[in-house]
C-alpha cells in the first residue's frame, strides 16, 4: 500500500486550511495554484498565491518544496537521512522608493518572524513602463525544514502571514 510522504501529507495540511481561508471564512482569494512534479531534477513543490479580501495590493504565496534526497531518503526509508520539506514565504508589492521601502520590509520581517529566516529582495520593471513603479518580490526561506511533526503548526503560520500582508502593504 502507498505510504505518504511528508510532502503529500504536508501538502494536503496547507491546500486544506489555504482553501479554508478563501471559500469558509473569505479572508483570502486564491489567485493561482501550483503543483509541480520536476521529472528533471525529481523534486516536488506546491505554490499557492493570494491576496486578503481587504487588501488585494500585495499577493503572498506560500510555496512547499523538497527533492530527491529527501524523497529517496523517505521512501527508501535510509536511517542516515532526515527528510523534510522546506518553506519559503513571497510577498509581491509595487514600491517607488526601493532604499527606503526594502529596509523598511526587512526590518518588518525580522520582527515578525523571530525564526531562523532568510530575506532576499528582488527589484523589476517592464522597460518602458517605468512610471508604474518596481515589482520587489520579497522572498522569506525559512531554515528550518518542515516534517509531519509541524503539521499543528499551519494555522499559526498562516495566521502570522495574514498579519504580515498589511504591515507589508503599508511599507
Amino acid at each position: 500500500m502507498y505510504d505518504p510522504t511528508i510532502f503529500d501529507n504536508l501538502k494536503v495540511a496547507l491546500e486544506n486550511q489555504l482553501y479554508d481561508l478563501d471559500t469558509l471564512d473569505e479572508q483570502i482569494e486564491i489567485r493561482n495554484r501550483r503543483d509541480v512534479m520536476d521529472f528533471a531534477v525529481l523534486s516536488r513543490e506546491l505554490a499557492l498565491r493570494f491576496v486578503l479580501r481587504s487588501h488585494s495590493e500585495v499577493e503572498a504565496e506560500v510555496i512547499l518544496r523538497t527533492g530527491i534526497r529527501d524523497l529517496a531518503g523517505e521512501i527508501m526509508e535510509d536511517p542516515n537521512t532526515n527528510p523534510a520539506c522546506s518553506l519559503v514565504l513571497r510577498f509581491y508589492k509595487k514600491i517607488a522608493f526601493p532604499s527606503h521601502q526594502c529596509t523598511k520590509i526587512e526590518q518588518a520581517l525580522q520582527e515578525i518572524w523571530e525564526e531562523e529566516i532568510e530575506i532576499t529582495q528582488k527589484l523589476s520593471y517592464v522597460f518602458g513602463d517605468e512610471e508604474a513603479g518596481l515589482l520587489n518580490v520579497i522572498e522569506v526561506s525559512f531554515i528550518p525544514r518542515l516534517t509531519e511533526e509541524n503539521m499543528p503548526d499551519i494555522a499559526n503560520f498562516l495566521e502570522h502571514v495574514l498579519e504580515t500582508l498589511p504591515i507589508v502593504m503599508d511599507i
